[in-house]
């Protein structure tokens, strides 16, 4: 076990930026495992030391992964941070969509790795289908899985009126994604990223398009972006090949659908429903929708202080979500 000087020398150095002394005290605890002997302990640190420090060496970012607790000036305005505790293995996802976010992962974390070789791992994306689909969870997830804040970037505070104000604040956004490693997600992306050449299209609109394209081809952080929209089709054909992959959502299946019914209903339901009834129904709805539904019947339940929870009363629930999204 290090020593209580060891273990505040590793933080100070940490929080210093300090990553000599950090390594430093790193073998020093390594070693004194060893005397001790712990001596398979004191070998996974060595080899968790190098790899660290290869990671290091071929990583082009340098400065400390520390995310900022919240962003100040006038990023308060155009980013809005969180710190997610969502993991991809609590959300229901396809198989397909699932295979592709693992790999993401899969290449994050081997980022040291495939530098070695020359390559990037996919860290640009466009995530692309309807509401409620998963697509803002997915980002919630990634930045989850790595440990970092995701940052929301604020429409509402980066698209302004004036001729060159919105993409000297879209400037500033991609200083941050450089400086501070973190998953930023333009949600609405359609709101900035729509043809230029569009009818109703204003002058401001076409500019920071024209922004967004050249600020994210030079970027080479080690930040996720991702860009998240429900309208696909109103989309610029040269943002596509800006971004590394385009992972399309689709509404749930009778499979996902039931899957996560299960999901919401576990603690409440302790009889059986009729799932694939339910499933047929709900057809259509997002995941979101379902979710609410299934909400709506356990509070009905609870109020009502009824034992169960019945096919009827969740059937009841989906048909008012239903009602509501054909309206």
């Amino acid at each position: 076990m290090a020593s209580a000087e060891q273990l505040k020398a590793l933080f100070k150095s940490h929080l210093k930026g300090d990553d000599a002394h950090f390594f430093a005290v790193a073998m020093q605890v390594a070693a004194h495992e060893a005397r001790l002997g712990h001596g398979k302990l004191a070998q996974e640190l060595r080899v968790l030391i190098d790899e660290a420090k290869a990671g290091q060496q071929t990583s082009q970012f340098t400065k400390k992964p520390v995310p900022i607790a919240r962003p100040r000036g006038d990023l308060s305005t155009l980013l809005a941070v969180s710190y997610p505790k969502i993991r991809l293995a609590d959300m229901i996802l396809s198989e397909d969509l699932s295979d592709r976010l693992t790999r993401i992962i899969k290449e994050q974390r081997q980022l040291a790795r495939l530098r070695s070789h020359g390559l990037s791992p996919r860290r640009k994306l466009l995530l692309i289908g309807p509401p409620g689909t998963g697509k803002t969870m997915s980002a919630s997830a990634l930045a989850g899985e790595f440990g970092l804040p995701l940052f929301e970037i604020r429409l509402e505070g980066l698209i302004t009126k004036y001729m060159g104000e919105t993409a000297a604040k879209l400037r500033l956004v991609f200083d941050a994604i450089a400086e501070t490693r973190g998953v930023y997600l333009f949600d609405e992306f359609d709101s900035i990223g729509s043809h230029r050449g569009e009818r109703n299209d204003v002058g401001e609109i076409r500019r920071v398009l024209n922004s967004f394209l050249q600020f994210i081809e030079q970027d080479e952080s080690d930040s996720l972006i991702l860009a998240a929209t429900n309208h696909p089709e109103i989309l610029d054909y040269a943002l596509y090949r800006r971004f590394d992959d385009v992972i399309p959502y689709t509404l749930p299946d009778n499979t996902l659908i039931i899957k996560t019914l299960k999901s919401r209903l576990t603690t409440y339901v302790k009889n059986t429903l009729a799932w694939n009834k339910l499933a047929e129904f709900a057809s259509g709805l997002n995941y979101a929708e379902i979710t609410r539904a299934c909400n709506e019947a356990i509070k009905e339940n609870i109020i009502y202080e009824r034992k169960l929870l019945s096919t009827d009363d969740l059937m009841r629930s989906l048909s008012e979500r239903k009602s509501i999204v054909q309206k």
